[in-house]
């Protein structure tokens, strides 16, 4: 009892049961079938109480009861079995095979390393027939290929190590071999991701690395025991699992299992409130979308599930379609970099409010792709920021703001520039950057002012305030954006060695909304003249709004009624105009 244990959960182990047919264990039986000139062949697993058909030749069942199956003798006596007639062996005889017109039978043990036997694999005829020794050696090597072929499946590359379940590349045969059986069928796939990175990285930083091995195993087993022998789960990536619902049943229907499954213990008890298991579906057809791309799908949908929020989320092709977008964008921005076509800068003017003159002007990335056309900055840049690209695309904008303010000064015309930089690029030697961008042009370093948002500044902030401090050390300005959105304390502002302060433009265009919002802006510019800060209006698109921001004190205005975002030319010659002696920036 306690070997037929072991036997069963090595079987259950290798994953083989219930699983598609594959041309690899297909060949070895059509050999087996050809070498002893029968017409049926199998690949035959013992199960608890079946048999059940890995591969076969000639049959159109994929099971039949193990109760008086030869091959289960085999696995039972882990030895080569022939039975030269039905009708003369009484054990046999009036078994299922017997009573169905089989006469012969033959079958060599598949056997483990460790010792288990599988089933076997053999060969049936029709009629009574003795079997040579070159026949049964030929059985036997060939039933050898099988378990190499099994314990190719499980060990090399196929296998995850920590969870014991196949990988993305077993995946990826398996749904191609079932593509194969039944093209047109329609199957529900589900994907869990059992945690966030950063909760797995607060979990290494409490409990060692082996946290995440122990997440793995601890879903692992219990997805296992959930969802039962006969479904197969894959794993495939380190947070990640795969599996499709059984045949009949559609995403609605599921739900509520899934339910249960997230409710379950699928990790221990002592981190079970550390992670938050999400699980994403959508409808598979098998001959229609390929593995890796169902594997792609079903990741997008969990992303977009957590970010929504839910438990449980459907795979949507809009929100497909706007994953690949931003990923081609971000493929594409390198290519962008080196194009002299692709990237320029555009500049929009601050203007101050008191003498309506040309103070500066905030630098601008545009992006003409050369097949999707121009591309908003709302849509690019957040992508950009968020990668291994954020401090090149910095760099460049930085490079070329600062080559076009020395043309300017060589021609007289002095001004000063903004450029936006993402807390991420404070990462990087940015002083060492600023700086050599300024002497490469032979710029005076008032000339350049940094921006960086509210919100970007509070998560890096132990961090970036050495950095900071050497920027303004060296004369360079620092604008804090979108001031008003990030909920930021006053004492942490009042360290920050800042000089501008940039309100958003929502508090701006909510100005004519009444005089709530009024007295929330005069305050905001209030505070921020408390603390020695120039302030920047952003978002001017009216005259009563600027005409409201100077009576009250704001320095400096930024939007569409003084001007749009400017080609350089179009800057240049606004500039000229300002400093010629020309009034009042007028509304573009």
């Amino acid at each position: 009892m306690e070997y037929e244990q072991k036997r069963l959960d090595a079987l259950m182990s290798l994953n083989l049961l219930d699983t598609p047919a594959s041309e690899s264990f297909d060949r070895i039986t059509r050999m087996a079938s050809q070498i002893f000139q029968l017409p049926i062949a199998a690949v035959s697993l013992t199960d608890t109480d079946r048999q059940w058909f890995k591969s076969k030749v000639g049959v159109d069942h994929d099971t039949i009861p193990r109760k008086k199956a030869p091959c289960a003798e085999v696995a039972d006596s882990c030895e080569f079995f022939v039975i030269e007639d039905f009708a003369l062996d009484s054990r046999y005889c009036d078994s299922l095979l017997g009573v169905s017109g089989i006469r012969f039978y033959a079958g060599a043990p598949l056997v483990t390393r460790e010792g288990y036997c599988l089933g076997a694999l053999c060969v049936l005829g029709k009629e009574p027939r003795k079997s040579t020794e070159a026949e049964r050696t030929a059985l036997q090597d060939l039933a050898s290929l099988v378990m190499s072929q099994i314990e190719l499946q499980h060990a090399f590359g196929r296998i995850d190590p920590i969870s014991g379940l196949p990988n993305r590349v077993q995946f990826s045969d398996d749904m191609s071999d079932l593509a194969r059986v039944a093209p047109d069928e329609e199957r529900v796939a589900v994907a869990l991701d059992v945690a966030q990175p950063h909760q797995m990285e607060r979990l290494s930083a409490v409990m060692g690395p082996e946290a995440y091995e122990q997440v793995i195993r601890d879903a692992a087993r219990s997805m296992r025991i959930f969802l039962g022998p006969r479904v197969a789960v894959y794993h495939v990536s380190p947070m990640q699992f795969i599996f499709l619902a059984p045949p009949g049943i559609d995403a609605n229907g599921y739900r509520g299992c899934l339910l249960k499954l997230l409710g379950s213990e699928l990790v221990g008890a002592e981190i079970k409130y550390a992670v938050t298991p999400v699980c994403a579906m959508m409808t598979y057809k098998l001959n229609s979308m390929s593995p890796m791309d169902c594997i792609r799908a079903l990741s997008s949908a969990v992303q977009e599930t957590r970010s929504a929020e839910l438990s449980i989320g459907m795979f949507s092709d809009s929100q497909d379609c706007a994953y690949r977008r931003k990923f081609r964008l971000l493929n594409d921005f390198q290519t962008a970099l080196d194009d002299q076509q692709q990237l320029r800068i555009l500049f929009q003017p601050r203007v101050d409010l008191a003498s309506g003159e040309i103070v500066s002007a905030e630098v601008l990335l545009r992006w003409r792709h050369p097949e999707l056309g121009d591309i908003s900055p709302g849509e690019f840049v957040p992508v950009i920021e968020d990668s291994a690209l954020a401090w090149p695309m910095t760099k460049w904008v930085l490079a070329t703001a600062c080559r076009q303010l020395g043309v300017w000064y060589n021609q007289g015309m002095s001004t000063k520039l903004s450029v936006n930089f993402a807390a991420s690029n404070l990462k990087e030697d940015v002083v060492g950057e600023v700086m050599n961008s300024l002497t490469a042009h032979e710029l005076p370093h008032q000339a350049l002012e940094i921006e960086l948002t509210e919100s970007s500044l509070m998560q890096h902030s132990a961090q970036i305030l050495q950095k900071l401090d050497q920027l303004v050390e060296n004369g360079i300005g620092i604008a804090i954006d979108d001031f008003g959105t990030g909920y930021s304390s006053l004492s942490y502002l009042q360290r920050l060695p800042v000089s501008v302060i940039k309100i958003d433009r929502s508090f701006i265009q909510a100005l004519g909304d009444g005089s709530r919002e009024q007295k929330l802006v005069h305050s905001l510019i209030k505070l921020s003249h408390d603390m020695e800060y120039r302030v920047v209006a952003e978002g001017i698109e009216i005259p009563e709004a600027a005409e409201l921001l100077r009576v009250v004190g704001c320095d400096e205005g930024q939007g569409y009624l003084f001007a749009r975002p400017l080609e350089t030319q179009a800057f240049e010659d606004l500039l000229t105009t300002a400093q010629c002696g020309a009034g009042l920036v007028s509304a573009a």
